[in-house]
Formats: C-alpha cells, sequence, structure tokens
C-alpha cells in the first residue's frame, strides 16, 4: 500500500499567488477534481491514493524540495492549473519542466507520449508570451465548452456557471483517469532546485546596437470602401489614403502608421512607408539586401480583399527572415472576439499562422492596443538581431556556427543544450561496440559541444553554475513562490 500511495493519480501544480488570492476556488476545484476522478475509478482506489498537493501532504519538518521531486517523479499525471500567477512563478516552472521532461524521456525510451501533463485554464493567459515548449501542449478542447476556453475556469466559479464548472472537472477526470490507465515511466531521484524550468520567459531582447531603416508596408481600407468617407468602419477610423487607417477602438488618433514611425524613431531608426502590392517580395528582398528590415501592418478585415490577396499569399510563400507581420485588433470588435476577419488572415498567411505563437516574435495576429508598441518594439530589435547574423561570415563552418553541428534535431552530440530538462539521466542504455578507427577523430572547433538531449547527466546542468544556483531558494517558507 505504501508503495501506491506513492503513485498518486495526479499532482496537482498551481500558483501560490492564485490560492492566497481565491483559496476557496483552488480549494473547491482540487476537492471536486478528486472526487469526480474518485468516482470514475471506483472503490478500489483509496482517497489518499488520488492526489498530491502540498498544502495537504507536507507536514512540519518535511524537506518540500525533495518531497515535491519525489512526487513529480512518481505521480501518474500532473495537474497545471494556468495562469499569469502560474507562469511567473519559479517553481511552478521548474515543477512543469520536470514532468514534461519525464514525459519525453518516456517517448524516448519507448516511442509512446502519454499525455500526463494535463493543463487546466484557470486564468486567461497570452499564447504569444509563453515559451515554445508550453504552447505545444493544447490545453483546451471543444466539449470543456465556450466560456472555459475564453474566460478560465475561475470565471466559471465565480460567475456560478454550475454546469459548465462541472463539464470542465469531468473532461480533466476522464482525461486523468485515461493517461493514468497508460503507465508513465517513473523519474529517478533529482534535485528539484538545480532544474531550470523554461518560466518565467526570458527578459525581451536588447535594443540593437546600431540604427537602421525600418520599412512599413501597409494593407489597411479606405473611407471610400467603407462608405462615408472619413467615417467609422469594421476595422476601424478609415481615411483617403490607407496609412490614415486607425484601428484601435474607440477610434484614436494618430493613425497606426504615424504611431509605428512614432515607436521606430524613438529607438533609434528611420522609416519609410508604402502600401503593399504587386512586387512586395522583390521589394522585402531588396531591402534586405540594403541592410533594411521591414514590418508589414495588416488591416484584417482586408487581407483577404483583391486588392492585397495576392501580394500577402507571395509574402506568406516566401522566406523573408528579417520581416515581421503585425496583424492589430480592430474596429469595434474591442476584445478580437469575432472571427471573421480572422478567416480571411489565415487563409493568406497559411504557413505564418502556425507560428503566430513563436516567441521569435516576428508573426503577431490579434495585437491589441496595450501591447502594439512593445511588440513592434520587440519586433524591430529581433529582426535587426538576424539581419546582423545575417550579414556576418561564418565560413565553411555553416550551421555549426550556429551550435547545430551535425545533428539537426538536437538529440546528438552536436547540438545547443534544450532549455530547461536538467533532470538526471536514467540507467545506461547497450549501444553497439564502436568501430575501431586507425586514428582518434579531431575534435570540431566551435561553441556546439554541448549535449543537447532530453536528460542531461547530473554533473551537466545547464542552469547550475559550478558551486552556486541563483534560483535555488534558501528557505522553503520565504522563496517558494510554487
Amino acid at each position: 500500500m505504501e508503495q501506491e500511495q506513492q503513485r498518486p493519480y495526479f499532482f496537482f501544480s498551481y500558483a501560490r499567488r492564485d490560492f492566497e488570492a481565491e483559496d476557496a476556488f483552488v480549494n473547491q476545484f482540487f476537492n471536486d477534481l478528486r472526487d469526480e476522478l474518485g468516482r470514475l475509478l471506483g472503490t478500489a482506489v483509496r482517497a489518499e491514493e488520488l492526489a498530491f498537493r502540498d498544502t495537504e501532504q507536507l507536514r512540519l519538518g518535511d524537506d518540500w524540495a525533495g518531497r515535491l521531486a519525489t512526487m513529480l517523479g512518481r505521480s501518474r499525471t500532473m495537474i497545471a492549473l494556468y495562469s499569469p500567477a502560474y507562469f511567473a512563478s519559479l517553481y511552478c516552472g521548474k515543477e512543469w519542466t520536470a514532468f514534461r521532461g519525464r514525459v519525453l524521456r518516456h517517448r524516448e525510451d519507448t516511442g509512446e507520449l502519454v499525455p500526463a501533463l494535463v493543463p487546466v485554464l484557470w486564468e486567461p493567459v497570452s499564447s504569444g508570451e509563453l515559451a515554445d515548449e508550453v504552447t505545444k501542449i493544447q490545453w483546451v478542447q471543444p466539449d470543456m465548452g465556450d466560456a472555459y476556453a475564453r474566460h478560465g475556469l475561475r470565471a466559471l466559479l465565480r460567475t456560478a456557471r454550475s454546469g459548465a464548472y462541472e463539464q470542465v472537472v469531468r473532461v480533466v477526470a476522464e482525461r486523468v483517469r485515461d493517461a493514468a490507465a497508460r503507465r508513465l515511466g517513473e523519474l529517478p531521484e533529482f534535485d528539484l532546485s538545480a532544474v531550470r524550468g523554461y518560466f518565467p520567459p526570458p527578459p525581451a531582447p536588447e535594443p540593437a546596437p546600431s540604427p537602421g531603416m525600418v520599412r512599413l508596408f501597409i494593407a489597411a481600407g479606405r473611407a471610400s470602401e467603407a462608405g462615408a468617407e472619413g467615417g467609422s468602419y469594421t476595422g476601424g477610423r478609415y481615411g483617403a489614403e490607407p496609412w490614415q487607417w486607425a484601428p484601435y477602438y474607440p477610434p484614436a488618433r494618430p493613425s497606426l502608421v504615424v504611431r509605428a514611425q512614432q515607436v521606430i524613431t524613438t529607438a533609434g531608426h528611420t522609416t519609410t512607408m508604402e502600401e503593399i502590392g504587386p512586387g512586395l517580395g522583390e521589394k522585402l528582398d531588396q531591402a534586405r539586401e540594403d541592410s533594411q528590415v521591414s514590418v508589414l501592418l495588416v488591416d484584417p478585415w482586408v487581407a483577404d480583399s483583391d486588392r492585397y490577396r495576392a501580394a500577402l499569399s507571395e509574402y506568406d510563400d516566401q522566406n523573408h527572415p528579417v520581416t515581421g507581420v503585425v496583424v492589430p485588433i480592430g474596429g469595434n470588435d474591442p476584445d478580437g472576439e469575432r472571427e471573421a476577419p480572422w478567416t480571411g488572415v489565415r487563409g493568406v498567411f497559411r504557413r505564418n499562422w502556425l507560428r503566430r505563437s513563436d516567441l521569435e516574435h516576428l508573426f503577431r495576429v490579434r495585437v491589441n492596443q496595450e501591447s502594439f508598441d512593445s511588440y513592434l518594439t520587440i519586433m524591430v530589435t529581433v529582426a535587426q538581431n538576424k539581419l546582423m547574423d545575417d550579414n556576418l561570415d561564418w565560413g565553411d563552418d555553416g550551421g555549426d556556427a550556429f551550435g547545430f553541428g551535425g545533428d539537426t534535431f538536437g538529440f546528438g552530440d552536436g547540438g545547443p543544450a534544450m532549455p530547461g530538462l536538467t533532470i538526471p539521466a536514467g540507467p545506461p542504455r547497450r549501444l553497439a561496440p564502436p568501430v575501431p578507427r586507425q586514428s582518434p577523430p579531431v575534435p570540431r572547433q566551435g561553441p556546439a559541444t554541448a549535449r543537447n538531449h532530453p536528460d542531461p547527466a547530473p554533473q551537466e546542468l545547464p542552469g547550475r553554475r559550478r558551486g552556486q544556483d541563483d534560483a535555488v531558494p534558501l528557505r522553503g517558507d520565504q522563496d517558494h513562490d510554487h
């Protein structure tokens, strides 16, 4: 029985700030989920075997970090309570990364991907600010309801939407039951404090060291097309020319293009502007050859129009690594909730739509008024830095200069260290004996020397300095922001 008690059906990972702010709601969800799971599993499973939660099962004098690591390594699944506070928490990031590493190791060892990391949207989060590894895991499905997908589980509890709430609890409990039945491999003992988590996300890149030219290309409607000169239209307020477009609600001056120019010149660069049209790809290529970066400002309501469709689709089919795209939320749709314009945007940006949440920040849709300035600044900085890399002479080393070596997918000796996965490796695998060589190979020079493996050995923890680790809390009762 002791062994079974050490393999709870789910590990409950949540942000301390969410619990302190509304502990009754967090408690209710935990209890309801545990009860529903118990109902699904039947009387053969004891209540204490269902879940692990630190506030309930850590006792005075326990080694809390060691206990959490043990349960992360043995729990059958993990519930991750997504919220802005969760992704700002150092120890939530460590828990998420450790369990995700366990799932990846199981897949590597067995070829089976067990969906044992179960996200629950507690409060809406912006996917554009999350690490790529986080966005790979789906956190909503149709039978959880539209209200849950838009507002999160906490809002359902606060507004007493009992039916919608109970449906989400039922879906999550079924997911835990099904994933637990697939028997995820356990994780050997590891030091949770040494795990370098995927979040909080890294800070925005530093501004480019030297000024440059930023070319603005605009696709937007006109007042004449809106039916009234200077009047309002679905996508905002329009003028006689595309650069007079003011998409945000309520309509504000200056126009979006003027605002973009102000942001760019404040960062020390200069700008030009022109309307998007035929030959866009050639102009972007020429700008890159002239050491200039470009930004496309696209009105979602006209992206798929006859005027712009061909040029934007052609851009999407080509490779323009130093060009960014901003598609704002516009007009009388302040929350960007209506789907009408986004169908057209997806149609013309079929390839780029898939990278709308990339941390590279070069393709951003549904950009609201509050985020526009910061997104544009980051976008221009990233494009400038890529342009600088583009202009460097890497010699014959090619990809090795970037740390990829001969292993494109990062599973061999040449790849860059995978951020965050610092969990000790399992038992050594049996390998075929090496073929004798006449002489030892000459080691390759360059930065690509760290082994990129989901489970690096304990003595090579990417997030750990020799003799210290800045991220290790000194006292659990003070610094554990779990």
